[in-house]
């Protein structure tokens, strides 16, 4: 049986006194197995902490989930989950997962899932696109595993469609096919690393170069103090428009990537926005 899932999430910024600190709010609806687990607010009512859960456990083929998030003027919300996405094998059907986020003047949006698993033989499609109107902003990143190679399953049969968007902006669309070796092994593709992953910074409208600059030089600085000379070494960050800074790495593992993707995201926070890390409590438990 196939599952169809789809969440609606809706952010709201209320002032909370007169020239005090304002509080986000979250309406959320749910249809089928896809929900809000968890609103938290640890550092302050101004930004949601959002966990969502698919509470089936993993996406197999026919599955669709699809989610849709709203962020009025002056809304904050991070969004992630506990634990991470699986797609497992499909018996011909593929799977798809969708976000569409979109967001007003001055809001800002924390797209930070955990890792996503492709498994031997899966048929999936990631997609994610992110409508920033001028003066919002956001940090948002992805994090691919193929197979499961620490124990013994690689990813032998199937593909995986990954679709980052933000409209008339930036396009990043490719598709990894199991049986493409050259892709998974070449230096010019993969070089053989089961793990990638992206961390990218976007802006509604151009970044005044400095301000950009200085993104990419928190970037590049955490990856060259990475003690890992292989990650250092498959890790680099640009900017392929005005208002978009992106990392980009391969990894031969998930932790040591996502500990570098926290890293930086915690750089970027400080130096964009002026806030401490606050990693969400659900990534230690």
């Amino acid at each position: 049986m196939a599952w169809h899932g789809r969440l609606t999430l809706d952010y709201r910024h209320e002032q909370l006194a007169a020239g005090g600190a304002g509080r986000t709010t979250a309406l959320d609806r749910h249809e089928g197995p896809l929900r809000v687990l968890q609103r938290l607010y640890p550092e302050g009512p101004g930004i949601c902490h959002h966990v969502l859960v698919h509470p089936p456990g993993g996406i197999v083929g026919g599955d669709v989930l699809e989610i849709e998030a709203c962020l009025a003027e002056g809304a904050h919300a991070l969004i992630t989950t506990p634990g991470a996405t699986r797609f497992y094998r499909s018996a011909g059907t593929p799977a798809t997962q969708s976000l569409r986020a979109r967001l007003a003047p001055g809001s800002r949006l924390e797209w930070l899932p955990l890792e996503t698993i492709a498994y031997d033989g899966t048929l999936a499609e990631n997609r994610l696109r992110f409508e920033l109107a001028p003066g919002a902003e956001m940090i948002g990143w992805d994090l691919l595993a193929l197979g499961l190679p620490a124990a013994g399953q690689g990813f032998e049969r199937g593909s995986y469609t990954q679709h980052l968007e933000l409209p008339g902006r930036w396009l990043e669309r490719g598709r990894i096919a199991a049986e493409d070796r050259a892709l998974l092994g070449s230096p010019l593709g993969l070089a053989g690393r089961p793990v990638l992953a992206g961390l990218w910074f976007a802006a509604g409208q151009a970044l005044p170069p400095p301000r950009r600059e200085a993104l990419l030089e928190a970037a590049r600085a955490e990856i060259a103090a990475t003690p890992d000379p292989a990650l250092r070494a498959l890790a680099g960050c640009s900017a392929p428009e005005g208002g978009v800074v992106v990392l980009r790495l391969l990894a031969e593992r998930v932790e040591p990537a996502m500990a570098l993707l926290g890293r930086v995201r915690a750089a970027w926070r400080r130096e964009a926005w002026d806030l401490e890390p606050c990693p969400p409590r659900v990534w230690r438990t």
